[in-house]
């Protein structure tokens, strides 16, 4: 039998990652956060200077790919060269500079590729910004999630400042509203509603009503 993929797609902050995580637990499948992987790599180019707000050095990085190697632990946790950097991808200075790698198509390219050989190994989950539209066109589910700027903002300064980040609610907005602009209009695999994906909102009712409503999707076609 084919493996089954679950695609969850959505912008910054809108619950995609924990949607995935819990459908995962569910039915008992691997969980592939694709976000994070754009992250390994962004972290990766900051540790070697690679990249600041001033320039980016894309040949280097380039030069540097058949070095890098980025897979998960039996516990999901993103890993870097045989090493978890799962709390380390989730800091700010990740998430400023993570959309302008992620947006430079050979390293779409080079994450694509990878995450098509992560899907082989079974049954995953795996949420993202292409995983419907480019990775896994023909996925078993799709799923995009969409939620207001408001939720979205509430939701990623809880998340930082429940981790000790000092940072301000007009630096996650500025943050979310850069790393959308760019995520949107990026020339490769732009964020879109992938075709024949389930449009999920998780405003108000909470994640435990979204999980809810997407095991029902997905426990229909079974």
């Amino acid at each position: 039998m084919k493996n089954i993929i679950i695609s969850v797609d959505g912008a910054s902050s809108t619950g995609k990652s924990s949607l995935a995580k819990a459908l995962a637990k569910h039915y008992r499948f691997k969980h592939i956060d694709s976000g994070a992987m754009y992250r390994a790599l962004t972290f990766y180019s900051l540790n070697h200077k690679l990249i600041d707000k001033n320039h980016f050095d894309i040949d280097t990085l380039v030069s540097h790919l058949p070095t890098i190697e980025i897979d998960f632990s039996s516990d999901d946790y993103v890993m870097l060269n045989g090493k978890i950097i799962e709390h380390e991808v989730r800091s700010m200075e990740v998430s400023n500079y993570v959309s302008i790698v992620a947006k430079e198509s050979l390293f779409r390219k080079f994450m694509v590729t990878k995450q098509r050989e992560l899907g082989k190994r079974g049954n995953v989950v795996m949420d993202g910004r292409d995983i419907g539209s480019v990775v896994f066109p023909d996925s078993t589910i799709k799923f995009y999630i969409e939620a207001s700027m408001e939720v979205r903002v509430k939701r990623r300064f809880l998340e930082l400042t429940q981790k000790n980040v000092d940072i301000s609610l007009t630096d996650v907005i500025s943050n979310i509203e850069n790393r959308d602009h760019i995520d949107s209009s990026r020339d490769d695999s732009p964020l879109v509603i992938p075709k024949n994906a389930i449009v999920l909102t998780n405003n108000e009712e909470g994640l435990s009503h979204l999980i809810e409503v997407a095991i029902s999707k997905i426990d229909s076609l079974f």
